[in-house]
């Protein structure tokens, strides 16, 4: 499977503008079977309550539909993130995916809320960790900080993901987590992880970029670096298969050893 990653400034406050560039970017990655965009990219991601609250759409919403005919129309399958308003009001960072028929497979929201900024504009999502096939491979979805948590790809990864998605708004100073974490996630969960951040500026906040694609032994197969780009990498089922026959950490664990782990 071919997944293209679009790194990007964010253009806030502006869904016309980004439902725009999507159809331009989507037809540039015609040739993948799978568009990844960044956290909150209908939006913006650091935009204040209030403009989350007039902006926030339900998930078959009007730029949902949008969307859908675009993922028909470019013959391939789109991940984008936004904010999501549910039934009984509550506002959550969600991402959906929505496949080359322009069915949508699976929405997921955020459950690992980052300091005050994601505090003060969504409510965390609850224990709902999807997992759909597309194109013959099973994918997960996390959502920026959640992937800084080892039980999200764990989980994720036992449930049998070859490939955990991660639209994101990664930031200076925290780019550890753009270079080391996400190769280690998919090194020791023996998985694929694609991490779609933004670059340049947003308010006071500095994206740190570096895009990636890991393969399950932790190589990059793809990788942006601070600036604007699309970048394409070519998943193999194989590559899986051989890590796994290395050393395989799911097989080799020890539940009965962790059992406290859940405990505060």
């Amino acid at each position: 499977m071919r997944v293209a990653l679009y790194q990007c400034p964010p253009l806030p406050l502006d869904v016309a503008g980004n439902l725009e560039r999507l159809h331009r970017l989507a037809h540039e990655a015609s040739g993948a079977d799978l568009l990844v965009l960044p956290e909150m990219f209908l939006t913006g991601y650091n935009i204040g309550a209030e403009a989350v609250g007039a902006l926030a759409e339900a998930q078959d919403g009007e730029s949902a539909r949008t969307i859908a005919e675009l993922a028909r129309s470019a013959g391939l399958a789109i991940l984008y993130g936004y904010p999501e308003r549910a039934a009984n009001g509550q506002i959550y960072n969600a991402v959906q995916l929505i496949d080359a028929h322009g069915q949508r497979l699976c929405n997921y929201r955020k459950t690992h809320l980052f300091g005050d900024l994601d505090h003060s504009m969504f409510s965390a999502g609850g224990d709902d960790f999807p997992l759909v096939e597309l194109n013959g491979w099973k994918l997960g979805v996390l959502i920026c900080y959640d992937l800084e948590f080892p039980e999200n790809t764990r989980r994720l990864a036992l449930a049998g993901a070859d490939l955990i998605v991660v639209p994101t708004a990664n930031m200076v100073p925290f780019d550890f987590v753009a270079d080391v974490t996400v190769r280690a996630r998919a090194f020791e969960n023996r998985c694929y992880v694609a991490y779609a951040n933004y670059c340049g500026h947003e308010g006071e906040i500095q994206y740190c970029g570096q895009s990636s694609i890991a393969a399950p032994d932790g190589q990059r197969i793809a990788q942006a670096g601070l600036d604007e780009a699309l970048i394409v990498g070519t998943l193999e089922h194989q590559s899986i298969l051989d890590a796994r026959a290395a050393n395989d950490y799911l097989q080799d664990r020890r539940p009965e050893l962790y059992g406290t782990l859940h405990k505060p």
